[in-house]
């Protein structure tokens, strides 16, 4: 049920998921414990940030879909706070790297060292070994060490003097840099940032948000004394349990009309990729998933285009002063241009379970 202006729009429960759970394909409670799980989830790491509801799950729709988050905004606005959180929430190990001019993508990856003592070589682990990585300040580092982390996003992999290895599941790279400073900085190229599924922005809280963070940081930190109330495992199972996520056929059209529109657009150079609408429709599955649906509704493709497709838009007038004086960055002006098109799409309101 979803209110636009002053109509009332009720969604119908998708006809073909009956059949398909009398096949015995799904089992519908799993779906229910998504729902569950993630509030917990949100209601932990709530307990350290505050007012960030939203991030938070969309942080876990990266989660259960496998995909990696770049999250862009000034310095502390508890960017890297929110991802120790998320990793203590589900007992998931978590290491974090400053990305300096001077890293060197063999202090990521690891590197194979001489033991005399066994006299043979010996592989050390580098930090990419873990469940969560945080990149931080990110665009920091030079291209050579950021093209180092292209295998381990997108194969889960790592590969050394010629020796692949698979990181551990689930792997996620949270990776944060600052939007204003340029000064010694390296821009991520389209490539990569095609590579990370959503770009969010934590934002300031409000005066209220403000005096809870300040009467919750008081006397301690809460991140010390979180305890874990999920578990790695629990993510897998939802991972699976979102591939059975049911997509009607309008909806798939209506997810390929918003990309095709960001490539016939006049303000946008490149559009999004097949990959990027790949990317959209698994992500709107998580979130049905998360939310307790078995089913994705249009909704789902409207609140995530914007985090899902903004930062992987070549527009051709960004990352500079509007008239105004205000600094207008790359992905606002992907957001300003995907909001136009979600209001010039028609949006499916019938029957889309046929």
């Amino acid at each position: 049920m979803v209110l636009f202006g002053s109509f009332l729009i009720l969604y119908p429960l998708p006809a073909k998921q009956s059949e398909y759970y009398n096949q015995g394909k799904h089992d519908k409670g799993s779906f229910t414990m998504g729902n569950d799980a993630a509030l917990k989830i949100k209601e932990n790491v709530s307990k350290v940030i505050v007012g960030k509801d939203k991030q938070i799950e969309l942080l876990l729709v990266a989660l259960v879909v496998g995909g990696h988050v770049l999250l862009e905004d000034v310095p502390g606005t508890g960017k890297t706070k929110t991802a120790r959180a998320l990793a203590s929430s589900l007992d998931l190990d978590f290491k974090r790297v400053q990305f300096t001019i001077d890293l060197l993508p063999s202090d990521l990856t690891g590197i194979h060292y001489y033991d005399r003592s066994n006299d043979k070589f010996v592989f050390r682990q580098g930090p990419v070994f873990t469940n969560i990585l945080l990149a931080d300040e990110i665009n920091r580092a030079t291209a050579r060490t950021q093209s180092s982390l292209l295998e381990c996003m997108e194969e889960k992999q790592v590969t050394v003097d010629g020796e692949t290895m698979p990181l551990p599941p689930p792997f996620m790279v949270i990776a944060t840099q600052n939007p204003i400073e340029s000064q010694g900085t390296f821009p991520l190229p389209e490539a990569q940032l095609d590579r990370f599924l959503m770009m969010l922005s934590m934002d300031y809280p409000s005066h209220e948000e403000s005096i809870s963070i300040l009467k919750r940081y008081a006397n301690s930190d809460p991140l010390t004394e979180l305890q874990s109330v999920a578990s790695p495992e629990d993510i897998l199972k939802m991972r699976k349990e979102a591939t059975n996520v049911f997509v009607s056929d309008l909806l798939y059209d209506y997810a390929c009309n918003i990309a095709e529109a960001t490539r016939a657009s006049n303000e946008v150079k490149i559009g999004a990729s097949p990959r990027a609408l790949l990317s959209y429709v698994a992500a709107a599955k998580a979130l049905a998933l998360l939310t307790g649906r078995d089913y994705c509704t249009p909704d789902d493709f409207k609140e995530l285009a914007v985090p899902v497709l903004a930062h992987r838009l070549s527009v051709r007038a960004s990352g500079a002063f509007s008239s105004s004086g205000s600094f207008v960055s790359q992905r606002d002006a992907a957001a300003s241009v995907i909001s136009g098109i979600l209001n010039t799409i028609p949006c499916p309101t019938e029957d889309f379970s046929k």
